[in-house]
């Protein structure tokens, strides 16, 4: 009790210095009120009592993964990382603590299987670069200039309409193949630093993410 205490006016003491000097103060415990470096990575604990503290408002996915800021992720690493962080602050481990620490469990959690899903799709991950960036995604008018890419789109909608569960192997290969081809796209597309190039590629890539969800649908036994 009395190392808390203690623990507690050496961190009170840290934050009025750092007001006398005219330092705009930081971010402080909701706990115990100590002062704590600004973070939107990694889930933060409080260095004073331990209390896991709120979610940054706005987290880049990228760190919060301590992944490089870039279309090239190890999806290996990802999840290593993704299982870390879920052990720290999984809500099962704090079904004891206060009940606003169980909240910013539950955020954390949730934060965290997001950046898993977004960081480990090509598609998302994509999309989610140019915004960081500040590119708007591509809309469906934006493809309609390339004619051959719409025509071979119809092609394997109306194959996929046509196919018997049994006769889905070939289209599903003709998809696989496609969404390939343009992820390699777009890792040349942003590692040569051309946005909109990425952009119009994560367009395409968009009409074959739904080609694979009606693929999904018509596989599933009625």
């Amino acid at each position: 009790m009395l190392a808390a205490l203690q623990a507690r006016l050496g961190w009170a003491r840290l934050a009025l210095r750092g007001a006398t000097l005219g330092r705009a103060p930081g971010p402080s415990c909701w706990s115990c009120g100590a002062p704590l470096p600004s973070s939107d990575g990694p889930p933060h604990f409080c260095p004073g009592c331990q209390a896991l503290q709120p979610p940054a408002p706005r987290p880049d996915l990228f760190r919060l993964m301590d992944c490089d800021r870039s279309f090239r992720v190890d999806p290996g690493q990802l999840q290593r990382r993704f299982r870390s962080l879920q052990r720290a602050v999984h809500p099962d481990r704090f079904g004891k603590r206060p009940p606003k620490e169980q909240h910013y469990s539950e955020q954390h959690s949730s934060l965290i299987n997001k950046a898993y899903q977004t960081l480990l799709n090509p598609l998302s991950r994509g999309l989610y670069l140019l915004e960081l960036k500040g590119v708007e995604p591509a809309k469906e008018t934006d493809c309609d200039a390339d004619s051959a890419f719409l025509m071979e789109v119809m092609e394997i909608n109306e194959k996929l309409a046509e196919s018997k569960n049994k006769d889905l192997e070939e289209v599903e290969t003709s998809i696989k193949v496609k969404q390939e081809e343009l992820t390699r796209e777009v890792t040349a597309a942003f590692e040569r630093d051309d946005l909109q190039e990425a952009k119009k590629l994560l367009g395409k890539m968009k009409y074959f993410a739904n080609l694979e969800d009606k693929l999904k649908a018509k596989k599933i036994p009625s």
